[in-house]
């Protein structure tokens, strides 16, 4: 029988192997073993939650993006769609903390973009050379190079650097913990591109975006289906979606996940490959699939082929830390009135962002007791990393103290360290990627996959996971 083996048990690794099953049934592939090779003691890489007294804390990723429909979509094929729990979006504001104040993002503004003109003229965020600024974006030229460029450069060319500095550098950290002065813009943010590609302008094609989003909507039947919204969680947290893919994939014949099992390394042995276990154990495999972060499958890869596994260490990684953090309601100077603020990089603070989550999302505190969320680390305050758990709550509680006026002792605080977590698309990565799928192809039976290649979110995770299956099983069926 043929063996499909599977190193690293992150969402990635977890999506890969239900799909090798889930799709392996369809396509009517010859019976195949598939075995998943987990470092640490559990699965689910960066998804952690933590479930304690009534409050439900996310130490990785909190939700998914719906716009890309994977991970939705898998979500209801295991069985999980009556366990889909949309944002509170009646209460959807956003701060950012400029000159010491919390500024709500004015209302119709998308990521950067704006798309109203009201609550823009008024808000206290920008100044008014900015709102002009911002304005003029619809009579901006489109670029004429196709080469790549940098956020910070796509930012400035088309909206002004006050527009970077206070909405798109700290709302880019809070997503990807980057700088916008290395980030592609093609890679992080193609859609950027495309509008501006489509429409000549950021805002135009935006609106126009919008237009055809609502006229699509009210098509719909009246009901169908249940409430969406632009970020989608489940309701006992995004851990459920691992324990059930995990669960899911134990149960399918001829499958096995091997926690704390670590792999030294892969090489060519009589036309397999051989995967060496930490401990002398080794396994044939006639296809191997990299599910890891760059940095380890160029560690697993050294022995098969040294210029693949430097190619893979060119993408570079950030470290960030989450301090979730409860209080009583009734402590609280101010209410927590939006999903929470950004912190650009002129502030000078030790936070990147807060999340307001019990606001943002149901079912995650008791009713007298509110959760917040506050981001480290990144490409601003990687040393900080360093600093003890104790050391990281004193300083999400001086800082929270500082801006939102919270002196009270809290219930409990949970600090989550994520060394070398999230991959950065910096300029040219479209190129490396490009190379090292070559560099891939050039071992049949070899596959990488993971948030280090083609979109960093869990949606992009599960989309490339279920076409790296897909060319897997084409690979067994088709070997030559």
């Amino acid at each position: 029988m043929k063996r499909v083996v599977i190193i690293g048990g992150g969402i990635a690794g977890l999506a890969t192997a239900y799909s090798l099953r889930e799709h392996g049934a369809v396509a009517g592939s010859p019976g195949f073993e598939v075995v998943l090779l987990e470092k640490k003691d559990r699965v689910g890489g960066n998804i952690r939650t933590e479930r304690v007294d009534g409050f439900i804390v996310e130490g990785g990723p909190d939700c998914f993006i719906s716009e890309k429909p994977w991970a939705m979509a898998l979500c209801k094929r295991i069985g999980l769609e009556e366990k889909l729990l949309p944002t509170n979006d009646e209460l959807r504001k956003t701060y950012v903390l400029s000159r010491g104040r919390l500024h709500e993002l004015p209302e119709g503004v998308i990521l950067m973009i704006p798309t109203k003109i009201i609550p823009l003229v008024t808000s206290s965020l920008i100044s008014f050379p900015g709102k002009i600024r911002m304005g003029l974006e619809l009579f901006i030229p489109k670029r004429k190079e196709k080469s790549d460029e940098t956020l910070g450069d796509f930012v400035r060319r088309r909206l002004g650097r006050e527009v970077l500095d206070k909405i798109a550098e700290p709302l880019v950290a809070g997503i990807h913990a980057g700088d916008p002065e290395t980030m592609s813009v093609r890679a992080s943010f193609p859609k950027f591109v495309q509008l501006e590609e489509d429409y000549g302008s950021l805002i135009r094609g935006m609106l126009k975006r919008m237009a055809s989003f609502k006229k699509s909507a009210r098509a719909k039947p009246r009901g169908e289906g249940g409430k969406t919204t632009m970020f989608m969680t489940l309701r006992d947290g995004m851990g459920e979606f691992i324990e059930r893919l995990e669960s899911l994939i134990k149960g399918f014949e001829n499958t096995t996940v091997r926690t704390g099992t670590a792999v030294k390394g892969v090489s060519k042995k009589g036309g397999k490959f051989l995967i060496e276990i930490e401990g002398g154990e080794a396994l044939e495999a006639d296809s191997v699939i990299i599910a890891a972060p760059a940095y380890v499958a160029s560690k697993v890869l050294e022995g098969l082929d040294h210029g693949l596994s430097q190619k893979l260490l060119e993408i570079p990684y950030a470290s960030t830390a989450t301090v979730s953090i409860a209080f009583k309601k009734k402590d609280l100077k101010r209410p927590l009135d939006g999903f929470g603020f950004v912190v650009p990089r002129k502030e000078k603070r030790r936070i990147m962002a807060s999340t307001w989550t019990s606001v943002k999302f149901d079912n995650r505190a008791p009713g007298d007791s509110v959760l917040i969320r506050c981001f480290i680390g990144g490409s601003k305050n990687r040393e900080l990393l360093s600093l003890s758990d104790a050391e990281m709550v004193n300083i999400v509680r001086e800082e929270l103290s500082d801006i939102m006026g919270i002196e009270a002792e809290p219930i409990f605080a949970r600090v989550y360290r994520w060394i070398n977590s999230m991959p950065q698309y910096t300029v040219g990565h479209e190129e490396r990627v490009r190379a090292i799928e070559e560099g891939a192809q050039a071992h049949p039976g070899l596959f990488i996959t993971g948030s280090a290649y083609h979109g960093i979110g869990i949606a992009d995770s599960v989309r490339c996971a279920e076409v790296t299956a897909k060319k897997a099983l084409h690979f067994i069926k088709n070997p030559s």
